[in-house]
Parts: structure tokens; sequence; C-alpha cells
């Protein structure tokens, strides 16, 4: 069966750190997903609009929001990043493809959870953390993000917000190069995961880099001796 096909419409590009738009769409009729899941956007090339490729973002928003939500990061030469930055704006049309993906959230099991990140790898996160509270889940659920800097760190008025209204939900932030002014958690992701209670025995939620992901996924099978069935996985390039 062929994945369905949707026009939509820009209805805001923000800048939300140096280098990572915030996209927000209007979601189309009938466009219904799980948290967790992805899309394909079409892409133009910025010097050849004729010339279309696709590329993969997990959905930000939860189900239940009015618009489709994404965070995309520019990168030296990417297509998608320099579409973003010089060409999309509020009311351009989009081609759509989706829901796709099997990166979903069991919010009705009892086990704590551990979702683990980096960078605009925090994505699917949003929208299954915020779906899994509003459903009134209250297992226990620590989210750690690398970042390479200060700088790098977005969505914290949230973070703030969220940890705020759950006493279950925590954020762990982790900047591989901090400045001497930081006092939060430096180093890598794997570094911090030990420091979480119970880590052992939560179902884990790995996206971002995929040297990050299949390194931890490995750490976390044969080093931790986690259970196969308790390691979630979503890899991105």
């Amino acid at each position: 069966m062929p994945t369905p096909s949707y026009t939509i419409i820009c209805k805001q590009n923000s800048l939300i750190t140096h280098n990572v738009h915030e996209v927000r769409f209007e979601k189309p009729e009938g466009f219904l997903f799980e948290s967790g899941q992805f899309a394909l956007l079409d892409v133009p090339l910025l010097d050849n609009p004729d010339d279309i490729q696709t590329r993969a973002y997990s959905i930000a928003s939860t189900p239940d929001e009015d618009d489709l939500l994404f965070v995309i990061k520019i990168k030296p030469d990417g297509r998608a990043g320099q579409w973003v930055k010089e060409k999309l704006k509020e009311g351009d049309d989009v081609r759509i493809q989706g829901p796709l993906g099997n990166f979903t959230f069991e919010c009705d099991s009892d086990r704590d959870c551990l979702f683990v990140c980096t960078g605009v790898g925090a994505a699917p996160f949003r929208s299954q953390i915020l779906s899994a509270l509003k459903a009134g889940n209250k297992c226990e659920m620590d989210l750690i993000i690398g970042v390479f800097a200060e700088e790098d760190i977005f969505w914290a008025d949230l973070h703030d917000e969220i940890t705020s209204a759950h006493p279950n939900m925590h954020v762990h932030i982790t900047l591989s190069d901090p400045k001497p002014t930081w006092k939060g958690f430096k180093g890598r992701v794997q570094e911090v995961i030990p420091t979480i209670a119970n880590f052992k025995e939560r179902n884990i939620y790995l996206c971002g880099n995929p040297a990050m992901t299949t390194n931890v996924k490995k750490m976390c099978l044969e080093e931790w001796g986690i259970a196969k069935e308790q390691v979630h996985m979503e890899g991105y390039i």
C-alpha cells in the first residue's frame, strides 16, 4: 500500500538556536499518527526547484495538536537546512508523505522510562513525553539531551514547564564542550545514563546521531545487561 501524501502549508519558520529551525505546518485532514513516528518532506534544491528529494523528520508535535511541528538542523551543504534557512517561508506549500515508522512509546507501561538523545533527536521525545503526561502516566521519566555547547540548547522553557508541572519528569542536559561557568553534566550521554536511578530496569528510547544510538544500544545489551526488548532505537544521519 503506498504511503499517503499531502500538501501542507507552512505556518511558521523560526530560528531557535544558531543552527536549528522550528517549523510548523497546518496538519492536513486525515493525517493520523502515533507519537514517535516520522514523515518525509519534499525538499527542493535551492538552485533548481525542480530537483526534489525527500528528507525524513520525526514529528515533534503530539497527535492531538493542531499543527505538525518539526525541528531541522542546518548543516554545511545540507539540502534541507539550506532550504529552510534560505527559502521556506510562511504560506509556502510543501508535499509530505507519512506517517512512517515504528518508534512509538508504550505510554501505558508500568515500567519507568529513560529517553536519550543528541540535538534534534529530541523531536520524537517531545511528542512522546507530552502525550504520556497528558494521558496521566505516572511512571518516572528521565530525558537526557546531549549537545555541543550552551548555545545549542533549545526548548529550555518547555522543559522547565513540564518538569515543574510533573514531578515524575526530569530533564538532564550534558555538554561536550562546556564553558567553565556551566554547572550541569559534562561529556557524552553515555556517561550520564548510569547516574539515573534504576536505569537498568527502565524502558530505554534512543534517538539521534547513529554513532551514539548504536553505541548506547551496545552498552545497554552487553555492558549493562539490559534486556533487548527494553531498548528502542531511532537513528538519523
